[in-house]
């Protein structure tokens, strides 16, 4: 064998390690790169699920307001609801105490008109020695509604 030839079968070789050797760095870049993007890819997979917890826990947060919100509503609703039974009891009451107050008025005027036709003093005039009239519906000394002077028209 001649020097060119070994020459060029060590050129070969080198060459040929050389780019094994290339071939070598290029894969290593190559795993080192796509490590490198899988722990990106995990960074933000870390990063988007803190962002979803805090955003879950903002959401809970908002909805544990919206519950306490709505059952003071509820609790407001039923306040009103309860006051305006109260109110329509009361207004019953009233109406109620309203009619019997109106029977009893009429007791009252009947009892009074029956006391003017047995009271033998009725329509006498007070200066002739007698006491002066008067009704339980009004102030003493005072005549009656169709009176004057104590004597009837």
């Amino acid at each position: 064998m001649d020097t060119t030839t070994i020459v060029w079968i060590v050129v070969a070789v080198v060459v040929v390690l050389l780019l094994v050797l290339i071939g070598m760095a290029l894969a290593r870049r190559s795993r080192t790169a796509e490590a490198r993007r899988r722990e990106e890819r995990r960074d933000e997979a870390a990063e988007l699920r803190r962002q979803a917890e805090h955003d879950r826990i903002a959401v809970q947060e908002r909805e544990a307001a919206t519950a306490k919100l709505d059952a003071e509503a509820r609790m407001s609703q039923a306040e009103a609801d309860r006051k305006a039974a109260e109110a329509a009891r009361l207004q019953e009451e009233a109406r109620s105490r309203d009619a019997s107050l109106g029977e009893r008025r009429a007791e009252v005027e009947e009892r009074l008109r029956r006391a003017d036709e047995l009271d033998p003093d009725r329509g006498r005039v007070p200066d002739q020695g007698h006491a002066p009239e008067h009704r339980a519906d009004g102030p003493p000394d005072t005549p009656r509604q169709g009176d004057e002077g104590g004597r009837r028209i």
